[in-house]
């Protein structure tokens, strides 16, 4: 009898599975519903007023196709929410800090708030992978299939790994079609277009090399971060425990892991967010390009600093060209092909800079305003300052040759250029942050009970669950202040594992297996999709005489 009373007070004491069969109240779903529609309203609504007062009518056609397209982007950013936050939330539930229902709240609301302080940095960053040439005429049949295409095999590869619960990256599989779009218009093209169809490679490289590491920084960061925390701490031995049954931690270690959690969420929201804004920009550019490919709040004031800074980056462009002079239209050509091979080579970029900024300079002054540039100018003046930005960017990556004060005259030209032309709407965070964070909601728990229960071979503890947490934070944060994605999956996740290792608990190899395999795979799983999927479109496009 004495035996069997141990062991029955061994077995209350031991962890416990968290409970996700709670079932959502009946109010809380029509809240969910009304904030869901609430937003596709605000969305459609907010398009209307921009284009009204650009000047810009929509017909009925055009308006219900942009509608399809925001609501496959805003489906992705949806999916991504329930896809790579439940790995924020896994820790607090498993440690019993946080109910779970509760914990996805707590989640999507920092999710929110994430996305609508975000700097919009990244939401660039990706985009700068997709050819040239798409970029440049965004609103054309090839333009918005690149679109659908990398949207959707993002969309799906992420549904499916969803399905099975495994841990994967949405920032993983939207580069994936990225990359598959750009290699399959290069394949279509063979090269007609003198390079510039194809992928930047260079871009492609920096931004992969950064999903790349963040799983080793997220396990080697977290596994070096638990033992300094076994140092630290080693006074108080609760930290490194599993929780009892279904009690909370201590208070101090609940709000340890109450912030962390809170800190990633916060911070996949300002990350992963930008992603969905960069592709809602360029469909609104292509679909309604006088009200969105200028930025038209830029005060009229503005105008006199653009054209300023315009002529003074024209006498370093001038210093550089050796007197070589070309057209606008010879311009073009050359920058496009400086960028798609990512070098300016000689004095004829120079020259092709100073052509294009000049002539961009005298019809912005003319206008008084970028918001009073005409419909029939908007879109090539916007390409302008795309080619002029970017060129003189790549000019100045090897500062080589510049004075500093030429730099700086570059930086400030640069800087204008951004402001009329890399801009996030105010209601495009707002729409972008309530799919993200309305996602979180839904879905979590096949992920959740994944990194929570599949990846280390013991219940996780406070610690572990602390570390992974940390490390994932202020790297997230670290990649947005240089405007690079990265994973929350594959940061957290991995942290996880190197916790577990950290803590002793060892690894479940059949999981980690299959998570490297996903890590693998995803990229040329994406790519196929969506190189796939872009070549259908086209060929649809062209048996049906679409433009």
């Amino acid at each position: 009898m004495a035996t069997l009373a141990v062991e029955q007070a061994s077995t209350a004491e031991l962890p416990r599975s968290p409970r996700f069969d709670d079932k959502t109240h009946p109010v809380a779903k029509l809240l969910f519903a009304a904030i869901l529609m609430g937003g596709l309203a605000f969305a459609g609504w907010s398009i209307l007023v921009d284009t009204r007062e650009a000047g810009e009518t929509l017909a009925l056609g055009v308006f219900a196709f942009l509608g399809l397209a925001l609501l496959i982007a805003l489906g992705f950013e949806f999916v991504n929410g329930f896809h790579d936050t439940a790995n924020a939330v896994a820790t607090v539930i498993y440690t019993n800090s946080m109910p779970a229902q509760l914990a996805v709240i707590w989640s999507g609301f920092f999710n929110f708030l994430g996305v609508m302080l975000s700097s919009g940095a990244v939401a660039y960053s990706i985009i700068t992978l997709l050819p040239v040439d798409l970029l440049l005429n965004v609103g054309s049949a090839a333009g918005f299939s690149m679109i659908f295409a990398l949207l959707l095999a993002a969309v799906l590869w992420n549904l499916a790994t969803w399905y099975v619960g495994l841990p994967n990256s949405s920032s993983h599989a939207l580069i994936g079609s990225v990359l598959g779009v750009g290699f399959a218009n290069q394949l279509i093209l063979s090269g007609s277009r003198g390079g510039t169809a194809g992928v930047d490679w260079a871009q492609a490289t920096k931004v992969f090399s950064a999903l790349f590491w963040s799983p080793l920084m997220g396990f080697a960061g977290a596994l070096v971060l638990l033992l300094v925390l076994r140092i630290l701490f080693r006074r108080q031995p609760q930290l490194f425990r599993a929780p009892s049954g279904n009690t909370p931690p201590p208070r101090g270690i609940r709000a340890l892991l109450i912030g962390t959690c809170t800190a990633v969420s916060f911070f996949h929201g300002s990350n992963d967010g930008q992603k969905g804004m960069g592709l809602i920009m360029l469909i609104l550019i292509g679909c309604a390009p006088t009200a969105y490919a200028l930025n038209r709040t830029l005060p009229a004031s503005a105008t006199a600093d653009f054209v300023q800074t315009s002529r003074a980056a024209n006498t370093v462009f001038d210093a550089r060209s050796n007197g070589i002079t070309v057209t606008p239209a010879q311009a073009r050509v050359i920058l496009t092909d400086a960028l798609q091979h990512r070098k300016i080579d000689g004095p004829k970029p120079y020259a092709a800079m100073e052509a294009i900024s000049t002539s961009l300079t005298e019809e912005v002054a003319s206008y008084g305003s970028l918001s009073k540039v005409p419909a029939r100018a908007s879109s090539n003046v916007r390409n302008d300052m795309y080619l002029v930005l970017d060129s003189s960017k790549l000019a100045t990556k090897k500062p080589v040759g510049f004075s500093e004060a030429e730099l700086k005259t570059l930086k400030a030209y640069q800087n204008d250029l951004e402001r009329g032309t890399r801009f996030i709407p105010v209601w495009v965070k707002i729409v972008v942050a309530i799919a993200l964070g309305l996602g979180t909601m839904i879905g979590w728990k096949r992920i959740v009970v994944t990194v929570g229960e599949k990846i280390g071979k013991q219940h996780m503890t406070y610690g572990m669950g602390a570390a992974a947490e940390i490390v994932a934070a202020a790297t997230i944060m670290g990649a947005d202040r240089l405007g690079v994605p990265v994973s929350t999956t594959h940061i957290l996740s991995s942290g996880v594992a190197g916790a577990s290792v950290g803590s002793g608990a060892g690894l479940q190899v059949r999981t980690i297996r299959n998570m490297a395999l996903a890590w693998l795979m995803t990229l040329p799983a994406a790519m196929l999709l969506s190189g796939g999927l872009y070549w259908l479109m086209l060929s649809a496009v062209r048996v049906f005489g679409l433009h």
